[in-house]
């Protein structure tokens, strides 16, 4: 069985590959976690592993994965093409990863752009 961890991490080197895609934003828990190390926003969002920006989730009868990607985009990209273009490869390098493994689960896969940033600038919100 694959781990969620080693999907997360393929999810977010496929979403990462994506033409406009600046970085990925982590979650809330891992941004209250790095608050509460007391680490500046700037060096914390530098720091945050870009896994940080991918949820994984597999329900409890073990049915399928569902993978939550958050992109910050770089500006000058249309958000609803870089979102595509992030779903398609992030199922296909997620669903060829668990191929290989010899579990073709079933798989959804979910794209959230956060924000633009500005000249492609590392943004932390």
């Amino acid at each position: 069985m694959t781990a969620p961890d080693t999907v997360r991490s393929v999810a977010a080197e496929a979403a990462l590959t994506v033409s406009g895609v600046t970085h990925l934003q982590p979650g809330l828990a891992h941004r209250l976690a790095g608050a509460a190390s007391r680490t500046w926003p700037d060096t914390a969002a530098a720091l945050s592993p870009p896994a940080a920006g991918v949820r994984v989730d597999r329900p409890q009868d073990a049915s399928g994965w569902h993978v939550e990607v958050r992109c910050v985009l770089s500006e000058g990209h249309r958000a609803l093409d870089v979102a595509r273009n992030v779903h398609a490869r992030v199922r296909s390098a997620v669903v060829s990863h668990l191929a290989a493994q010899g579990a073709p689960d079933a798989i959804a896969v979910t794209v959230t752009v956060t924000c633009i940033a500005p000249d492609g600038r590392h943004l932390s919100r």
